[in-house]
Parts: structure tokens; sequence; C-alpha cells
């Protein structure tokens, strides 16, 4: 885990068990937008299986873009994009870490510092091999998701900043 600055205005976060093939899709992808040209106010963060350990970066963030597998009925590869507002809100088929994962977003509820979450939701099949490597249809899915979050930054940049309201420390 390392975001280097103190103030962080994106955090793409990539959760994700890179042990168990596929279902560290999230981990993979933040290793591949790695060797992107982000600004300097955009962190990357391998977010392993999620933990309380996130907090801090996750405070630190105006938005996080969060990237992690989802066992549904989609075809594998197949990229959602979702912009879940409470923890009830994140699909049901989320991968098991994310039980964790979904306290902690509604922490930021109750501590009343909600920053944006956009979720972008890789299908995987259910059943996974232990193995360190994505399959190739999930690999293959790794150029597509990176251009799709690269819109997405540039497109959160172009929207105005609100001076209206004081940033809270």
């Amino acid at each position: 885990m390392n975001c280097e600055h103190s103030t962080t205005t994106i955090l793409i976060l990539g959760i994700g068990n890179i042990l168990m093939g596929d279902e560290g899709v999230g981990v993979r992808a933040v290793e591949f937008l790695q060797d992107s040209e982000l600004p300097d106010d955009v962190q990357t963060l391998d977010g392993g299986t999620g933990s309380f350990l996130l907090l801090e970066p996750m405070q630190q963030a105006q938005t996080i873009i969060l990237i992690d597998a989802t066992f549904d009925e989609n075809p594998p590869g197949t990229i959602r994009r979702l912009t879940p507002h409470f923890s009830k809100d994140y699909p049901r088929t989320l991968t098991a870490h994310d039980i964790g994962l979904k306290d902690l977003l509604d922490a930021f509820y109750l501590l009343g510092n909600v920053p944006e979450v956009i979720l972008y939701a890789v299908s995987i099949a259910p059943w996974q091999e232990m193995e360190m490597k994505l399959s190739p249809t999930i690999a293959a899915t790794l150029p597509s998701l990176a251009q799709r979050i690269l819109a997405e930054i540039a497109a959160l940049k172009a929207q105005p900043v609100d001076t209206s309201t004081p940033a809270t420390a």
C-alpha cells in the first residue's frame, strides 16, 4: 500500500486476491494503470483484499475509483460502471473480501466524510483456480478498463471546482 501524497484528489483503488487468478483483477488493473501518465493528484493503490488499513488513504481522496471482480450473470470480462452510495448499493456478487470494504465505506457515512465512489466491476467466472495470473479473457479487458478509467479521470478533472463550501480537514 503506497500513497505518496498527503492529499489526493482521485484515488484509484484496486481490490482483489492475486492468488486466486481473475479475483485479483482490481490489483492487476492498478498495476496496468501505473504505466500511464497520471496527474500528480491521482494516486494508485493496491488495496489487496481490503481492510480498515485503507481508511486513511481513502479519507484523503475526494473521489475513489474502485476496481474489483464480481461474480454475476454477465459473461466474464464484462465491465460495469456503478456509483454506489451505501454498502447496500454494491452488487451482492462482489467477491468475498468486500464485506470489510462495504463496512469501511459505510464508516465514511457515519463519520460524515463521504468521498465520491465510482466502482468498476469486472465480471469473472465463479470458480477460480489458485494461480497468480489472470485468465486470457480477463487479461484482455485490462486495456479497455484502463482506457475507461483514464477517460473517467479526464471527465472528473474537467468538472468545475466548487469553491462555495469550505474544505474540511
